[in-house]
């Protein structure tokens, strides 16, 4: 039975180039945000901020996808799929986050940090969770690409609002380019690293030799991503949040690393299923 949400590892693992495409994806990025920056100032034509908005925040958490899901084994998961849960987590993840902390704040009159990350990392689990209960996957190595993703499209809409809460208080493009530079950069060590480290070990869960161990280890990373989230938003100190990326970062790197582990037999038997574990 075919698997629409993971695919048998290629007979040919991508060369050398492939592999490292995620340059060529941050290139392009690069140079197509310093074009559209100039063009916008030259010209002063505000009609290019969306486009703007949209490469400054898409091109560092696209890059980081880019490197998640080519490896020397090949891809774990299909194009559509990663596609889909990016434009759908980031739409479902920031609406729902939204809303929530929207009635938090209704209630309490604040929205605690801790409420913040409880909120958030639920609502980038939402979409991966409907995803693992449609087809639960056979491949684990497929769940760091599909937690990047989700992780990845809510970032980018949240940096989007972000850049543009930034024009309407300061009015200058100087002020939008600082938060896009700022978020962007962060992204990988924040909510890319938190859903990508917590959907990676909940791809565990089906083929896990002890499901209940498996079920509690993804809870236990769901409370640490929580825990990071909150230490982030909750502290002012560069220290803490130099910590706290650096953890989130070494964490999303072994997940990336496990994934690309080339595993030598199709998945779904029993040996290549272990040896991808």
């Amino acid at each position: 039975m075919d698997d629409t949400l993971t695919r048998a590892p290629r007979t040919r693992p991508p060369g050398r180039l492939a592999r490292f495409s995620w340059l060529t994806v941050l290139l392009a990025g690069v140079v197509a945000y310093v074009v559209v920056l100039r063009v916008m100032v030259r010209t002063q034509n505000l009609n290019f901020f969306p486009t703007l908005l949209l490469i400054g925040a898409i091109t560092v958490p696209v890059t980081v996808l880019a490197f998640a899901e080519v490896g020397r084994g090949g891809t774990a998961v299909r194009g559509w799929l990663v596609a889909t849960v990016a434009i759908a987590g980031g739409v479902v993840g920031t609406a729902t986050a939204g809303t929530l902390e929207f009635d938090t704040l209704r209630t309490l009159g604040v929205v605690p940090m801790l409420f913040v990350g409880i909120i958030e990392e639920f609502a980038k689990l939402i979409v991966p969770l409907v995803v693992f209960a449609v087809r639960r996957p056979r491949d684990p190595r497929g769940g760091v690409v599909v937690g990047v993703a989700a992780g990845m499209g809510f970032a980018v809409l949240e940096t989007m609002g972000y850049g543009f809460q930034a024009l309407l208080q300061a009015g200058s493009i100087a002020a939008v380019h600082q938060e896009l530079l700022l978020r962007g950069l962060l992204s990988p060590a924040c909510h890319i690293a938190w859903t990508g480290m917590t959907v990676a070990v909940l791809w565990r869960v089906p083929t896990a030799r002890h499901r209940g161990r498996a079920v509690a280890l993804f809870v236990l990373t769901y409370v640490a991503a929580v825990a990071l989230h909150a230490t982030w938003d909750g502290s002012r100190s560069e220290g803490v949040h130099v910590v706290v990326a650096a953890v989130g970062l070494v964490v999303l790197f072994v997940f990336v690393h496990q994934a690309h582990r080339r595993v030598p037999a199709a998945v779904g038997g029993g040996s290549a299923t272990a040896q991808a574990r």
